[in-house]
């Protein structure tokens, strides 16, 4: 799908974490049961149960092999049990894999915290979920964090829209990436990475990224939140939209990949690919959307060029 000297990056994975933000009966439980199911088939994940890989081997050695397995060049991983937990985990390859802090911006050494995961875990940005913030994002007690974010120029990650699936959250003070439209505006050197094409809020999103220019689109994900929009949206319209409002260099490319054995959801990385193609975006924009505008966020080393030109 690219030509040979460029790898891509992964701005969106997750290693394990816990979640609170679910419900479970006996009536939600097992309708998401069923609803998982017909989802693994309808994009041929794998059965869970299937899962025959060697347990002992450590996490993070399987997500080596995964990338191998699919010439992916590097992910970023947005959770673990804790900031020091992925520190530990990604610190062993330090060329394929970066992280984000992701402790509550609610307690009130949250900026403590955040300087510690930068300066001695080594991670390059933060990761909260909007609906699980329970005051607004312009809340004078949240200055220190954006102030230090600021200052640093760190990219943040915040997930809005419908977060979870049957018995997660459709409705909270902070699901409208809207919600964060404020503190945008006040600190115009932190790039804000919003994923999933806004996850159900994609007009909302839109109207963020014209009044500010520090928005990022991050395109993780199936987006089957498409069809439950009362307009009609495609993953070419997503693309084609947000790439005629700010251009190819403020998308991101992710996956949301998470847990074996489905792993690197290499079904997504073709279907956005197949959809830019035809949409003729020019092969640097390609390779800027599907790895090099995260390395420039997360400061790596030069992003990749495209060899092939020159040669």
């Amino acid at each position: 799908m690219f030509n040979p000297s460029f790898r891509v990056f992964d701005l969106h994975g997750h290693l394990p974490y816990p979640t609170s933000f679910m419900t479970h009966n006996e009536i939600v439980d097992p309708f998401n049961k069923e609803r998982s199911e017909r989802m693994r088939l309808a994009w041929d994940f794998p059965d869970p149960k299937s899962d025959t890989a060697d347990s002992s081997k450590p996490l993070i050695e399987r997500w080596v092999d995964e990338l191998d397995r699919y010439g992916i060049g590097g992910i970023n991983f947005l959770t673990a049990w804790d900031n020091d937990d992925l520190s530990r985990q990604i610190s062993k390859y330090p060329d394929r894999f970066t992280g984000f802090a992701h402790h509550s911006i609610e307690t009130p050494d949250a900026a403590e915290e955040l300087q510690r995961a930068v300066d001695e875990l080594g991670l390059r940005g933060y990761k909260l979920f909007g609906p699980m913030v329970q005051i607004p994002f312009h809340d004078p007690s949240l200055r220190p964090v954006w102030r230090f974010l600021a200052e640093r120029r760190l990219p943040v990650l915040i997930h809005f829209g419908l977060l979870g699936h049957t018995g997660g959250i459709v409705q909270h003070l902070n699901i409208n990436p809207l919600s964060i439209f404020n503190v945008a505006r006040e600190y115009p050197t932190i790039p804000f990475v919003i994923p999933h094409f806004g996850a159900g809020y994609f007009q909302e999103l839109l109207h963020l990224c014209w009044g500010c220019p520090n928005i990022y689109v991050d395109t993780s994900g199936s987006n089957q939140w498409m069809r439950w929009t009362p307009y009609e949206l495609t993953l070419e319209s997503l693309f084609r939209k947000t790439y005629e409002l700010i251009g190819p260099e403020r998308i991101v490319f992710g996956t949301d990949s998470g847990s074996f054995p489905r792993g690197f959801v290499y079904r997504y990385l073709q279907d956005q690919v197949r959809v830019c193609r035809e949409l003729r975006f020019r092969e640097e924009e390609i390779e800027g959307i599907f790895g090099n505008n995260a390395r420039k966020l997360l400061g790596l080393l030069e992003p990749q060029r495209n060899l092939t030109a020159s040669v």
